[in-house]
């Protein structure tokens, strides 16, 4: 990249002398912060959820193979019948 396309760097006490800027600035990026800290804690229980319902979903799966197998009834119908 180029030199003309990055933003020059402001140094904050010089270029804004209002203090409402600052506090303002302060209180945006305290709020945003704080969206961060949710946005972080929804996605770990979304991970969270998601891991308890796959593991849901498998032990299920597993348990169906299981008792599949131990099914023997159809076994009968395979063997023939002497005469």
């Amino acid at each position: 990249m180029s030199q003309d396309s990055v933003m020059p760097k402001i140094d904050v006490n010089k270029e804004l002398n209002g203090s409402a800027q600052l506090n303002y600035m302060k209180l945006m990026e305290k709020e945003n912060m704080e969206r961060v800290r949710k946005l972080k804690r929804i996605r770990h229980r979304n991970l969270l959820t998601g891991l308890l319902l796959t593991g849901g979903v498998f032990s299920i799966y597993a348990y169906s193979m299981f008792a599949v197998k131990q099914e023997n009834f159809l076994d009968d119908l395979d063997e023939p019948l002497p005469k």
